[in-house]
């Protein structure tokens, strides 16, 4: 309980402090109608919290800027994909140059795998990842605990 409640606040306190591609990509993704994706922004699953999150396609959307760029970096990047992976969830990966430089594209290209993600059947059932408590099939990588968002 004290964990999901540590996820909680600090998916709140990332709310509060999006990037600014974070922020102009959000304006094209959220409100979505009864038919069409939802997403949900700086969304905690397990012990990590993703930017993007579509449930109905099991759509987790990361904007990489700089700070992804180290080695360190994309190390844990990839660990987080892997294990959001394994959780029947899949990872797009999202310049923040490419959102500045054609936000329009950028946002079509996320809404259209989600619309394809939709209507794929799928083979297997998974939890809803939306509480720390649907880590089902193991837990996050150990150097992604609660607290560090990676």
């Amino acid at each position: 309980m004290r964990q999901r409640n540590l996820m909680t606040s600090g998916a709140r306190a990332l709310r509060k402090e999006m990037s600014g591609p974070e922020v102009m990509l959000w304006s094209r993704l959220r409100g979505r109608g009864p038919d069409k994706p939802t997403f949900r922004r700086q969304h905690p699953i397990g012990s990590i919290i993703v930017d993007f999150y579509c449930p109905s396609a099991r759509l987790v959307v990361e904007v990489d800027g700089n700070t992804h760029a180290t080695d360190e970096a994309m190390r844990k990047d990839r660990a987080r994909d892997h294990w959001l992976a394994s959780q029947g969830i899949e990872v797009m990966r999202v310049p923040a140059a490419a959102v500045f430089r054609d936000l329009r594209t950028v946002a079509g290209r996320i809404l259209a795998r989600a619309e394809e993600l939709r209507a794929q059947p799928t083979s297997q059932t998974f939890f809803s990842p939306s509480t720390t408590r649907s880590s089902a099939s193991g837990s996050p990588p150990a150097t992604l605990r609660v607290g560090e968002v990676g």
